[in-house]
């Protein structure tokens, strides 16, 4: 069982984290299956990233320990299109140094109440791998129902890879009609 750690906080994500942010992601890129990009993408370009999910009006979050940078989240659009609009999907990444530290617990239980406020009705988790058993089992443990598996949908480290899509209702999800969004969250 992990103790809540009272010194690590989770705030939004401010420009000198984004290194630290881009060299967590890189990791996942190039060794892992959470991301199915082939080539890290640079500093710049997760700037831009992360500018273009804060200025649709989404959550992009840090958890720290002083000025250490332990893990990220953020939700984004799960697809463009404006009936969409209520629904996101979900993104955490943690440094392998802060591995069981429960910095993921703590990201996803931080965009779950954000997202909830912003009146989003559902969240989706889009997994890496079917085979991919400890983000699947966490994503169940916090709630999330699997509700597909798309088979061998990618090409990765020589081999096909199956992406497992989970969902979590979020605050009155789909039993009373949403409030009106916004038109720059239609935006992705």
């Amino acid at each position: 069982m992990n103790k809540e750690r009272t010194d690590i906080i989770i705030r939004n994500a401010r420009d000198d984290d984004m290194a630290t942010i881009q060299q967590i992601y890189a990791l996942q890129v190039l060794h892992g299956v959470s991301s199915w990009e082939e080539e890290p993408p640079s500093l710049e370009e997760m700037i831009l990233r992360r500018d273009a999910v804060t200025q649709a009006g989404y959550p992009y979050r840090v958890a720290v320990r002083g000025d250490d940078v332990l893990g990220y989240s953020y939700a984004s659009a799960y697809r463009s299109r404006p009936s969409y609009r209520y629904t996101v999907e979900n993104s955490i990444y943690v440094a392998d140094t802060a591995q069981r530290m429960g910095l993921g617990k703590r990201l996803l239980e931080d965009l779950i109440v954000l997202c909830t406020a912003l009146d989003f009705r559902q969240m989706i988790a889009v997994i890496g791998d079917s085979e991919n058993f400890m983000s699947i089992d966490f994503h169940k443990n916090m709630g999330f129902q699997q509700v597909g598996i798309i088979k061998s949908i990618g090409y990765k480290f020589g081999r096909w890879m199956d992406s497992v899509v989970l969902q979590l209702q979020l605050g009155d999800g789909d039993m009373t009609p949403p409030d009106p969004k916004p038109e720059v969250l239609l935006e992705s």
